[in-house]
């Protein structure tokens, strides 16, 4: 990595997108590992693996919730000080790095109180039964205590990767996953803790990441630190990064509310085979949605970098090269998972019933998943160049203004209810990439006019 922060605005795109895209996939990827290893190994539990694995997937919604407001922060502040570095302004890119950071340890207080408080009664309202509650509560009393962690990691790490440092925000994510993947075999298997096994193994790989991060946040190697003179969050400084980071909170923190609903209309429809379906498909769904998130973020601080320093040709580029990569992935995944569904469903369950189930359902949900690099490129683009209202509003559009009611409406037209539910996925999906496309096409066009001409 070079010394100065303005590779951003000189190096070749193809070269320097490569550069920050490959490490940010990289972490993703390793992410992805991080979330769905708990889920891998609870789902083969001798026994009790498919109801321990349903109760688990229960806890997803709160999980999403406690990631969407790390989102909050992070997705929001590291755009902004990316522009601020693009301006040449340092010392207002610290400004909001130090004050995202007390707001973050602000947030993760809160969260933590409310998880341990209302835990079980969230758990059941999220579509947990009496069979799989146990499993639910056990897991979430551990990770609730964690939640500082996971906050910490995953917002701050935003303020990494927007500087450029791809590499070292791959290693944060690398670091824990590690850690994770060894640990989790020794506590639900080795100790015989089960699913509270798998919740310890999370929290402590989290806190081993939280640590990295605050190291290279505070050191010499970064261009913005956390300093203490600017920890005092400033209302001019921080609203603005939530108001961002709101598009990115409403998209993440949404898949708690739709998670909630498609649990309760599976399991009125398909009981608990239906809901334990489900946490397979919300997996799966990672393999896709995580690298495309990857490649956004390696795209990120260089249209954010050449946003603030008013270099319309780079941008353009930059989005361009977004989009084809972003596109060719979501298609072969697509084709990958209509062609070989059993394949991810037997990562997650050795019971033959629920992959035989899962493996039905999975080309239904992801029906239009080849759309989705449509998706994520322009969303993620109206985030980099701080259209914080552009961006919540393709998000709100997709979750609340499309799928949320689909889920009931669809079964209430097809004889297969349970499938009706999975079907609307892809039935929104491909309305919210049409609806997308056109308002970023009209508006990317005025953000680089109002470029040109300022």
């Amino acid at each position: 990595m070079n010394n100065s922060k303005e590779f951003l605005g000189t190096e070749p795109i193809g070269k320097l997108l490569f550069k920050l895209a490959v490490p940010s996939v990289i972490a993703q990827i390793v992410n992805m590992l991080y979330n769905i290893v708990d889920r891998i190994y609870i789902g083969h539990i001798p026994g009790s693996g498919s109801l321990a694995l349903t109760g688990v997937g229960v806890c997803l919604p709160i999980i999403m919730v406690v990631s969407a407001f790390a989102a909050l922060v992070g997705s929001g502040g590291a755009p902004r000080a990316s522009i601020f570095m693009g301006k040449d302004d340092m010392d207002s890119a610290e400004k909001i790095l130090s004050g995202c950071f007390t707001v973050q340890i602000i947030i993760s207080a809160i969260l933590t109180a409310v998880l341990l408080l209302f835990g079980r009664s969230m758990l059941l309202t999220f579509g947990a039964s009496e069979n799989t509650i146990g499993y639910a509560v056990d897991y979430m009393s551990i990770y609730a205590v964690g939640t500082i962690f996971v906050q910490m990691t995953l917002g701050m790490n935003m303020f990494i990767t927007a500087q450029g440092f791809s590499k070292t925000s791959m290693l944060t994510v690398t670091i824990g996953a590690v850690c994770n993947i060894i640990l989790d075999p020794i506590f639900i298997f080795g100790f015989g803790m089960g699913v509270k096994g798998a919740a310890l193994a999370t929290i402590i790989s989290q806190a081993v990441s939280c640590g990295w991060v605050l190291a290279f946040l505070t050191g010499k190697k970064t261009f913005l630190r956390i300093k203490k003179e600017y920890l005092k969050p400033v209302p001019s400084i921080v609203f603005p990064c939530l108001a961002l980071g709101l598009s990115t909170f409403v998209m993440q923190s949404s898949e708690s509310v739709i998670s909630v609903c498609f649990n309760s209309s599976l399991l009125k429809y398909g009981g608990d085979l239906a809901v334990g379906a489900m946490t397979i498909l919300t997996s799966t769904m990672q393999f896709a949605m995580l690298p495309l998130q990857g490649i956004g973020q390696g795209a990120q601080p260089i249209m954010s970098y050449n946003y603030g320093a008013r270099n319309i040709d780079r941008m353009k580029k930059t989005f361009k090269l977004h989009l084809v990569i972003s596109l060719i992935y979501s298609t072969l995944f697509w084709l990958f998972v209509q062609l070989f569904p059993a394949t991810f469903a037997g990562i997650f369950s050795s019971d033959p019933e629920l992959v035989s189930f899962t493996a039905g359902a999975l080309r239904i949900y992801c029906g239009a998943m080849f759309l989705f690099g449509i998706q994520l490129a322009c969303q993620m683009t109206f985030v980099a160049i701080g259209y914080a209202v552009c961006s919540i509003i393709v998000a709100v559009v997709r979750k609340f203004v499309l799928l949320l009611p689909l889920i009931f409406i669809v079964p209430m037209f097809v004889s297969n209810k349970t499938m009706g539910v999975y079907m609307a996925e892809p039935i929104a999906d491909a309305i919210a990439v049409t609806f997308t496309a056109i308002l970023f096409s009209i508006q990317f066009k005025k953000a680089l006019k109002k470029l040109d001409k300022a």
